[in-house]
């Protein structure tokens, strides 16, 4: 008597999960990168309220993944949520902002001060090329390539210092300041002025010159942090006017 052949165990179920989520996390991916890119451009304003049932209908997202998307913008400290409301963009107090600015200043002065003269001929070149893209998206008033672009000239920067746990700080803290530099990006002055210190940096790593290097790394943050802080004295001024003339 023949034992009845068993079925074999099939690989296409453990497949198709594998498949799906890898689906979900790309999605989430792009979805979350597409609402950071609103938030830095403006688009999206701080306190603005980001909605569950907006983003599936936006993004043709199912509800799940709509709360995977929340979450994380939130992560990425872009978005917080408060009861009773919701998730909102960030916005931060004038106080908070000084702060967040002043440990921006400590560790990318620090970075500056670890990068290591000579700078590498294919470093400098990767940096100039990058700043190309730069100019010419700023040239062409393409907001969002010029966000691409600053990004992708600050993450080579400041790999130079060869620290990975000081890069992954600047990055985070970098992110967290997006609303922040929506107030200045906007704005074809700061544009310029920031155009204009990228190409000195190179400058200073070409030829070795740390000092200028690290003052322009401190002076690079002042204008989206005091753009910022001028916006809200001029809401807070307004309020107060307002209601004055109400009372």
């Amino acid at each position: 008597m023949t034992n009845a052949a068993k079925p074999k165990r099939s690989d296409a179920p453990a497949a198709r999960t594998v498949e799906r989520d890898r689906h979900v996390e790309e999605t989430l991916r792009s979805v979350a990168d597409e609402l950071e890119e609103q938030i830095v451009l403006g688009v999206l304003h701080p306190r603005e309220r980001l909605v569950e049932d907006d983003l599936c209908e936006r993004f043709n997202l199912k509800r799940h993944v709509a709360r995977l998307v929340l979450a994380e913008v939130e992560r990425r400290g872009l978005v917080e949520r408060r009861k009773n409301v919701g998730a909102l963009v960030k916005s931060y107090t004038p106080r908070e902002v000084t702060e967040l600015y002043a440990l921006r200043e400590l560790l990318e002065a620090d970075a500056a001060r670890r990068i290591v003269f000579p700078v590498s001929p294919a470093a400098l070149d990767a940096l100039a090329a990058i700043q190309v893209e730069h100019d010419e998206a700023a040239s062409a008033g393409d907001l969002r390539r010029v966000f691409r672009a600053n990004m992708a000239f600050h993450h080579a920067f400041f790999a130079l210092s060869e620290s990975q746990v000081l890069t992954e700080a600047i990055r985070e803290y970098e992110r967290r300041t997006h609303a922040i530099r929506s107030v200045s990006i906007v704005f074809p002055q700061y544009l310029e002025k920031a155009r204009a210190e990228h190409h000195q940096m190179i400058e200073a790593l070409r030829t070795g010159d740390r000092d200028s290097l690290i003052r322009l790394c401190r002076e690079h943050l002042v204008p989206s942090r005091d753009a910022y802080l001028e916006a809200q004295h001029r809401r807070s001024a307004g309020y107060a006017a307002q209601k004055g003339e109400t009372d």
